[in-house]
């Protein structure tokens, strides 16, 4: 996975953390969590905020709190 694939990022991390409400995640803890999922091997570096945001948003639909 790369940074632009936002909806395998929010899948993967609706069954990595089926219990966190994505709205409330910090971008620090979220990048970390990105980083760390398995597939994901894209440059830590080259992520920024408007990314972030997107995958935080995709993880929101896809989890449906």
């Amino acid at each position: 996975m790369k940074w632009t694939d936002t909806q395998d990022i929010a899948m993967a991390l609706t069954d990595r953390y089926p219990d966190v409400d994505p709205q409330y995640v910090r971008f620090t803890d979220l990048h970390r969590w990105v980083t760390e999922l398995d597939g994901f091997d894209d440059d830590p570096a080259r992520s920024n905020e408007k990314i972030l945001e997107a995958i935080q948003a995709a993880w929101i639909e896809d989890a449906d709190f």
